[in-house]
């Protein structure tokens, strides 16, 4: 079942991703600004457009993603933060393997609005992964829970 819950959560991460990395082609300013007959087609468009990238996401995202998911089923972590900064470092990886694969002369990537619509799609991965798989990670059997307040972090009797 937890594979299924990790499969399950990848490919919402990848969509999430997709959808905001469109968001930054069809930005939510100009779908507004559309007469209604047309922002339609436009919303449509960008929804399709997303679907079509969603798989190249996935296919990049797959094994840095494997990789992040095994050591935190492992270790039992299920911190939003943890998800949001697996998704934001896979984000950068692709930046920069986009980056690299540019031949000498073409426009470059290596500009601030192609930089956020990376890291914000890896974020937006990320917490969706979490929003729909990572959250429930079950912590490892041998992990004991954590005692709230000072005093629980100290092992020595206190004098009075």
């Amino acid at each position: 079942m937890r594979a299924i819950r990790v499969l399950f959560g990848f490919v919402l991460a990848c969509l999430a991703a997709a959808a905001t990395l469109v968001l930054f082609v069809y930005t939510p300013a100009e779908l507004a600004s559309l007469p209604s007959g047309m922002g339609a087609d436009r919303m449509s468009e960008a929804g399709l457009f997303a679907l079509a990238v969603t798989p190249h996401v996935a296919t990049f995202a797959a094994l840095p993603a494997l990789i992040g998911a095994v050591f935190a089923e492992s270790r039992g972590i299920s911190s939003w933060g943890y998800y949001a900064m697996v998704g934001i470092g896979i984000a950068v990886l692709g930046f920069l393997a986009q980056h690299v694969s540019e031949a000498p002369g073409q426009t470059s990537i290596l500009h601030n609005y192609a930089l956020t619509a990376f890291l914000t799609a890896g974020l937006t991965g990320g917490w969706a992964y979490w929003l729909f798989s990572g959250r429930y990670v079950m912590p490892r059997a041998g992990t004991p829970a954590r005692e709230a307040g000072p005093e629980a972090s100290s092992s020595a009797p206190h004098e009075a």
